[in-house]
């Protein structure tokens, strides 16, 4: 009977090994995703700056126009 245990816990515990080195890699791959993720958005957020600059022609956007 001690055998039985012994060789059920000894695929049990190689199950789980195999599952957290799957889990493992999901997670780096996750990461690299998101460092992808936020270089992109760094990048937008940097270009939706520019060309707020440009269009705005330096003045505010809420500055009320001459007419008013």
């Amino acid at each position: 009977m001690n055998e039985d245990r012994l060789i059920e816990l000894e695929i049990k515990a190689a199950y789980q090994e195999d599952l957290l080195q799957a889990l493992n890699k999901i997670v780096a791959g996750h990461q690299q995703q998101i460092g992808r993720l936020e270089a992109t958005c760094r990048m937008l957020n940097d270009r939706i700056k520019s060309l707020s600059a440009e269009g705005s022609g330096g003045e505010s956007i809420e500055e009320v126009p001459p007419h008013y």
